[in-house]
């Protein structure tokens, strides 16, 4: 073979060596991707995002204080308890708004309120469609009760690496050892006029701080109102307070 005949033979050995090599370049650089995109979070890598997608169930334990507003600012509160609750659904909804719905329900064995100590006060009255003013005596003090909150209706926002962000309504009912709030006392000195079962409807934002793949601490502000919802002779009630939340949870 001549020289010349021999030099197309080589260029053509070269090419295809070339193609080869930028085929073979191609198909592994494209394995990676692949593979790549295929891996999904762990829950190690990102623990919130992992389980909120199994729709969880969670269990938890919280301390919960707070202080009254408005003309009940001299109220504090503190209470503490557990809580259990089920993601039901996958995530829906458009931008921000988009979440997974969650039941739950907490119970509160302890549950304790502090008031002004019982004293005399100024206090309106009608009488014979007269409008006038005595000092009467008012109950307080320090109440315990027991409350219980079995409707809990939970938006869990989509949440981050480890945050996951949430927002609620809820509905509860509070019984106390005494008629709860103090009011104007009856001739025995009992506070009166009130009732010792009364309803706390509810509305809370908060987030879970994911430490572990299956544990998270808790962080949530809740406003709370307490009424008797006319039970009593009175109904006085504590129109609005605002409680903190911080507690630690278990997730399966």
């Amino acid at each position: 073979m001549g020289r010349h005949a021999r030099r197309p033979f080589l260029c053509g050995v070269y090419i295809l060596r070339t193609k080869s090599r930028c085929l073979l370049t191609a198909l592994v650089f494209f394995t990676i991707l692949n593979s790549r995109a295929q891996v999904k979070p762990s829950a190690g890598d990102a623990p919130a995002k992992a389980i909120m997608a199994s729709r969880p169930w969670e269990a938890g334990v919280f301390l919960q204080g707070g202080v009254g507003v408005e003309e009940r600012s001299d109220f504090s509160f503190l209470s503490a308890g557990g809580r259990l609750g089920k993601v039901i659904t996958g995530p829906h909804g458009p931008g921000i708004l988009r979440g997974q719905f969650e039941y739950a329900g907490e119970i509160l064995p302890y549950w304790q309120s502090f008031t002004p100590s019982p004293h005399s006060a100024l206090t309106e009255f009608i009488y014979n469609g007269k409008i006038g003013y005595a000092e009467l005596p008012y109950g307080g003090g320090t109440y315990t009760g027991v409350s219980i909150t079995p409707i809990i209706l939970r938006w869990d926002l989509v949440p981050g690496r480890h945050f996951a962000p949430w927002v609620q309504g809820a509905g509860g009912l509070l019984y106390t050892t005494h008629k709860y709030p103090p009011d104007i006392l009856v001739p025995h000195g009992v506070p009166g006029g009130t009732s010792v079962w009364n309803f706390t409807p509810q509305f809370g934002i908060g987030a879970h701080y994911f430490l572990k793949p299956r544990r998270s601490l808790d962080f949530a502000a809740n406003a709370i109102h307490i009424s008797n919802a006319s039970l009593g002779d009175r109904n006085p009630g504590v129109n609005a307070s605002v409680q903190f939340q911080i507690g630690y949870t278990w997730w399966k």
